[in-house]
């Protein structure tokens, strides 16, 4: 099955390298294989976003700010849709290699404790540093999520790690 016939997922950071380049990352035109694949990568992003951004003005026409809060299809799918939103931002996901391992740093969405929200780390290969770049990395994740309607709360758990819970805002909540 091609990755057409699957659909477009979002990055999560716990799958293969969408491409060799993250979302919006450099595609440098030469013709090659990872060229066409990070820049096809980048296509289906914006477009995806793009598709999001226009579910939010349909559901939400008449409010001040239709893009602002998330709509009622993000509400059902939130990892999904917090995933999509830093794919979209150029914020790079995680990675992991076939047999496991964390193969790149960047963020790694997954189910949140509560029912509707998420949980989004930062997450690297052993020995890369992810542990100490991951509070400016959060913040930057925070930024983007609020800008969208999300409220997103960091906190810092096991091993005095940090991460981010994101739930929809009270008003949006189904």
């Amino acid at each position: 099955m091609s990755a057409r016939e699957r659909g477009f997922e979002p990055a999560t950071g716990d799958g293969p390298s969408p491409g060799d380049c993250p979302a919006g990352g450099p595609v440098t035109g030469d013709g090659s294989a990872a060229s066409r694949a990070a820049g096809g990568r980048a296509a289906e992003v914006r477009a995806a976003f793009e598709g999001l951004l226009q579910i939010r003005r349909l559901t939400r026409a008449g409010k001040a700010d239709p893009e602002g809060m998330p709509a009622p299809w993000e509400l059902h799918r939130p990892l999904r849709a917090v995933a999509l939103a830093l794919e979209a931002s150029g914020i790079p996901p995680s990675a992991v290699g076939p047999s496991g391992e964390r193969t790149a740093t960047g963020y790694r969405v997954c189910e949140g404790e509560s029912p509707g929200s998420v949980r989004v780390e930062w997450a690297g290969p052993a020995g890369s540093g992810a542990a100490h770049g991951e509070e400016e990395a959060l913040a930057g994740c925070v930024s983007v999520l609020r800008r969208l309607g999300w409220t997103a709360l960091l906190y810092r758990g096991p091993r005095r790690r940090r991460f981010l819970e994101v739930e929809p805002p009270s008003a949006a909540a189904p």
